[in-house]
């Protein structure tokens, strides 16, 4: 049967029927198309490779020692007087190097959504060494693909801290405009520097 291909058809009195016929194949054909399949396949996976260079330009520092209680505080105590200058109210979260949660406040008269956004912000900041506004640059750039990696926040107001040349985990801001988020994590990160 390597050279024959199988049908099936109804007849009117709704029986199955295989009808088997002759296939003639163009092997040199068959062949060149798959090649143009393969080079297709390179060029579209050397394209999504290249199309993110700018995006894996992580921060070169390296990870540090988790980020201590006092020290979260302070960097929140920072963002939060940067948000009350601006007259906006946020959310501030703080995470250690491995993502997890040590500190968060906010403000009275923010949407509960902005808790877990904070959250996520700051998550995905430590977990891939860069501000989120990195990826919401990138995938506003049309490059939706990143959106398939796993904890994307594709939304600025996430900002790694750094103290000492190391990475020592990020803040989270939610509440207002992402530039408005941006800035206030920003004013709170900075005070370590």
């Amino acid at each position: 049967m390597d050279n024959k291909a199988v049908g099936f058809s109804l007849t009117d009195k709704n029986l199955l029927v295989y009808s088997f016929k002759p296939v003639k194949r163009n092997s040199h054909q068959e062949g060149g198309n798959m090649r143009i399949l393969k080079v297709i396949t390179i060029l579209c996976a050397v394209m999504f490779v290249f199309s993110g260079v700018a995006l894996a330009q992580q921060m070169p520092n390296p990870y540090g020692p988790n980020i201590s209680l006092a020290t979260a505080k302070k960097v929140a105590a920072a963002a939060a007087a940067e948000a009350m200058d601006m007259k906006i109210k946020v959310v501030i979260t703080v995470v250690d190097t491995g993502g997890n949660l040590l500190y968060l406040e906010r403000f009275d008269i923010v949407q509960y959504g902005s808790v877990d956004v904070a959250v996520h912000k700051a998550k995905c900041s430590v977990a891939f060494k860069r501000p989120t506004k990195a990826f919401e640059d990138t995938i506003g750039g049309g490059k939706t693909a990143y959106l398939t990696l796993d904890g994307i926040s594709a939304i600025e107001g996430g900002v790694p801290i750094i103290q000492g040349g190391k990475i020592i985990g990020a803040i989270g801001v939610s509440g207002g405009s992402a530039a408005q988020d941006g800035q206030v994590a920003r004013a709170g990160a900075k005070v370590l520097e």
